[in-house]
């Protein structure tokens, strides 16, 4: 499988993202098209990662059968033939669609980004560490770095183009979305998270938190949107290294998020685009790490038919 750092299909493109290239089919579906760019620090790399444009679809397709009866969805198929059969203009471009597109329908999309929290990690840590709350409210005092929280807490953040997203309260989402959108939302993306956590821990790994996107179908549905518990959406750790009290070594890009610390440490890079060239064994590192985090949710190694 050759590695994608952009896409060219004969279809109108509606949007890019760091990672997604997405194009209309018509009035009411989308082709999400998953290349191997990857960012780190809200810069998007030069060099591409194999495999991970598929690792992150065919997790999110995995997830999306799971939850059949559980919540609606937005996937139609993850298979690039039958993608196809559904979009003939696309005849004669399998070998761009193979394990890394995803035929979807299309909705308007909630500006919130829909977190659930297990676990005290990353940015939520550092605010409670440094205040005590979480999107300024209270949490209780004598929590530990990646503590498991109970129960798990729904934190809602802003979507942003560009840059970090900012975590706000419940209240401020009602604001924005009004208290029946709201309420829809958190108990949705809690009733994922919960069987995804279940599901993940019985294959030795813990899904410390995840984010979520919901959109609203043509029909008026609140249905769940874009990608699901994938390492670039959640933070997985593996269960038999837990350790509260510490940062977790998690499967996903960290072996690059390392290697771009060390250069900006000794000087050698500024946090800004461009970004410095990423060593052969640093993208070898990290598709590996995507990879094995595929082999650890589904229980099988990912094969590209």
């Amino acid at each position: 499988m050759t590695t994608m750092l952009a896409s060219d299909l004969p279809l109108p493109r509606i949007g890019r993202g760091k990672v997604r290239d997405i194009y209309a089919v018509g009035d009411d579906r989308v082709l999400l098209l998953t290349t191997d760019r990857i960012s780190a620090f809200d810069v998007v790399m030069a060099e591409t990662i194999p495999m991970k444009g598929a690792v992150l679809t065919q997790i999110s397709a995995w997830w999306f059968e799971l939850l059949e009866g559980v919540v609606h969805h937005h996937m139609i198929s993850a298979d690039a033939d039958t993608i196809m059969s559904e979009v003939p203009a696309l005849q004669g471009h399998r070998a761009s669609l193979a394990g890394r597109a995803m035929l979807c329908e299309r909705t308007k999309v909630f500006p919130i980004e829909c977190v659930v929290r297990g676990y005290l990690s990353g940015s939520a840590w550092k605010e409670y560490a440094a205040q005590g709350t979480l999107a300024g409210e209270k949490l209780p005092p004598g929590l530990l770095e990646s503590a498991k929280l109970e129960p798990a807490i729904f934190s809602p953040a802003t979507k942003a183009e560009t840059g970090h997203d900012e975590n706000i309260t419940i209240a401020r989402m009602r604001e924005v979305l009004g208290d029946e959108v709201a309420y829809e939302l958190e108990s949705m993306s809690r009733a994922v998270y919960t069987l995804g956590e279940k599901i993940a821990r019985e294959q030795g790994i813990i899904i410390a938190d995840t984010k979520f996107e919901f959109g609203r179908d043509k029909n008026g549905h609140i249905i769940l949107i874009d990608e699901v518990m994938t390492p670039d959406s959640s933070r997985f750790w593996a269960a038999d290294a837990y350790k509260p009290g510490q940062p977790q070594p998690s499967f996903d890009k960290q072996p690059l998020r390392d290697y771009l610390d060390a250069e900006r440490r000794a000087g050698r890079w500024n946090g800004d685009a461009p970004p410095p060239p990423l060593p052969a064994s640093v993208v070898d590192a990290t598709s590996k790490r995507y990879l094995e985090a595929y082999r650890r949710i589904t229980g099988s190694d990912l094969r590209i038919a």
